[in-house]
């Protein structure tokens, strides 16, 4: 029973959280929704486009390419945050689990 609970276990948060700090959208592919982190990654590019072509001449790099880098902050959080509650549920249905099989009633769900 425990390889099977083990098999379906989400992947660890912090893991996500770092791989989305590392490459942009990769955590999106960790969870197993990519669609979602190339969406990330094409507003990423045209908002870091359009910020280029607002921001004055004497603007730092991060400051001419804000947009991009406020969508990549957004993925980062999206991502850990989506990790962070199929981690909770996993554990709280592995819980329900445990507690039902042991008192030998039936879950309601």
């Amino acid at each position: 029973m425990t390889s099977s609970t083990n098999a379906s276990a989400p992947p660890n948060p912090y893991l996500v959280l770092g791989a989305a700090i590392v490459l942009p959208a990769s955590g999106h592919v960790i969870l197993g929704v990519p669609v979602r982190g190339l969406q990330f990654l094409f507003f990423m590019v045209i908002l870091a486009w359009v910020t280029a072509k607002i921001a004055p001449p004497d603007a730092s790099f991060v400051g001419r390419h804000a947009g991009g880098f406020l969508i990549y902050a957004l993925s980062i959080l999206d991502a850990y945050k989506m990790a962070r509650v199929r981690t909770a549920k996993w554990v709280h249905s592995a819980r329900l689990g445990r507690d039902t099989a042991a008192s030998g009633a039936q879950a309601d769900i």
